[in-house]
Parts: structure tokens; sequence; C-alpha cells
């Protein structure tokens, strides 16, 4: 893996985190708890998605669209186990 795809991944995963913590309003984790929800949530959506039959595409917009989508999942699956 090289340097860039590294830091094009860390910055995909925390403009995800961001808006996943702004969509899940209070439910955000600061700014490298955010990066973190982000990349995992974008793992999350790179498993989920493909599994029900949609692609994530090429682009940085889809990328970052699927992976605030799988953030936000994964942030209200953290919601859930809290409450418990």
């Amino acid at each position: 893996m090289e340097f860039s795809s590294i830091l094009a991944m860390l910055v995909i995963g925390a403009i995800a985190g961001w808006l996943s913590g702004k969509i899940m309003e209070g439910r955000g984790f600061g700014l490298i708890g955010n990066i973190i929800v982000g990349i995992v949530g974008a793992f999350l959506a790179g498993l989920i998605f493909p599994a029900l039959g949609f692609s994530v595409g090429g682009g940085v917009f889809s990328s970052i669209l699927f992976a605030t989508i799988g953030a936000v999942i994964l942030l209200f699956v953290i919601g859930l186990i809290k409450r418990v």
C-alpha cells in the first residue's frame, strides 16, 4: 500500500466520520475517533453493499458516500450497545 493511498483512506475516513457524526447528532467521538469510525464504516460498507448487490463505483464522492453510510450504521450499532 502506497503512502498516497493511506493518506486518501484517512482523508475519506475523516470526512465520512465527520459527516456521520453530524447525521447522528451527538454520537461522534472527536476528530481521531471520527477518523476511526469513518475507516471502519468504509470497511463495513465494502462488506455489506456488495453482498446486497450494490457496487461502490470508482469516484471519491461515491467512496465518501458509502463510507458515511457504513459509519452511520456503525454509530447506530454502537448506540444500541451503549444502551444495554
